[in-house]
């Protein structure tokens, strides 16, 4: 449902990339390719037609299955594991220490499946003649593993880990508090309203708090590889991206691509939680 938000996401988080825009919003508009989520998800269809918003879907499936099965279904048993005997009165601490923990072990576990999605997401429009970077999934490990060494699998590692902990440490402990605030005060009770509300809040807050480090992770993960000296890459790590983002397009260019990952998120929070609420009952296990 949210991959082709994904995809102009990525698009507009490279689009203009270490351009001299610091200070000229006006002409660092202008000049992008990608002018916001909706005229950009236009773009890609008219370019690339409807399966173009589709790119990296496999690699998106398998990572989402994985990494938000791990660092939500481990979210609690770390909370418990520090002390936290009493939903309701949690200190906010623990709730963040906990949700950076299950996030940081989950995104270990999907960095090969993040990179190949990455790198085909943001695979623009081809010219005549130009062949795809991968032919597919598949394809791309076999490619990356050969020309990269099995390390070229984990390359974004250390960024994608810090964004896991980043949204993990405030969607999970967010969506509990935000959740526990309006229970004891009695604004609202246990049940689906309750829980689409949490949700709406903790989306909102992930997206403000972790596009700065998706936006460096993004383009660590695409620079590009092949046939480029050690010494000559566009990006030595997070910190030298982040310099270089910050000194070429400003703070702005840390929030390329807020609005998509913002309308990611804010759905992605709300089923995620709603179903992870309702089958938790199902099961016969007490609430968030």
């Amino acid at each position: 449902m949210t991959n082709p938000i994904d995809v102009t996401k990525v698009r507009m988080q490279i689009d203009g990339e270490l351009r001299e825009q610091r200070g000229n919003l006006k002409g660092a508009y202008q000049q992008r390719y990608y002018k916001g989520i909706l005229r950009g998800m236009v773009t890609i269809a008219r370019d690339e037609g409807f399966r173009g918003l589709y790119k990296g879907l496999t690699p998106a499936l398998l990572r989402e299955a994985s990494y938000s099965t791990i660092r939500i279904g481990s979210y609690e048993p770390i909370k418990r594991l520090l002390g936290a005997t009493d939903p309701a009165r949690t200190p906010f601490w623990k709730k963040l220490l906990a949700g950076g923990t299950a996030g940081a072990f989950g995104s270990v576990m999907v960095v090969p499946t993040d990179l190949i999605r990455v790198r085909q997401q943001a695979e623009g429009r081809l010219t005549v003649g130009q062949v795809p970077r991968y032919r597919g999934f598949w394809h791309a490990i076999m490619d990356i593993g050969k020309m990269e060494g099995l390390l070229g699998l984990y390359r974004g590692t250390t960024p994608t880990v810090q964004r896991a902990i980043v949204v993990t440490a405030t969607q999970v402990p967010c969506y509990d508090h935000a959740k526990h605030t309006l229970l004891n005060y009695q604004v609202l009770s246990e049940g689906p309203v309750l829980h689409v509300v949490a949700a709406m809040i903790a989306g909102f807050m992930v997206a403000l708090t972790s596009s700065p480090i998706d936006v460096i992770k993004t383009r660590v993960m695409n620079q590009q590889i092949k046939g480029v000296a050690r010494g000559e890459l566009r990006y030595r790590g997070t910190l030298d991206c982040f310099m270089k983002t910050l000194q070429s397009e400003g703070f702005n260019g840390l929030y390329k691509g807020f609005i998509p990952n913002w309308m990611r998120l804010g759905p992605h929070t709300i089923i995620s939680f709603f179903l992870f609420e309702f089958f938790r009952k199902e099961a016969g296990f007490s609430p968030v």
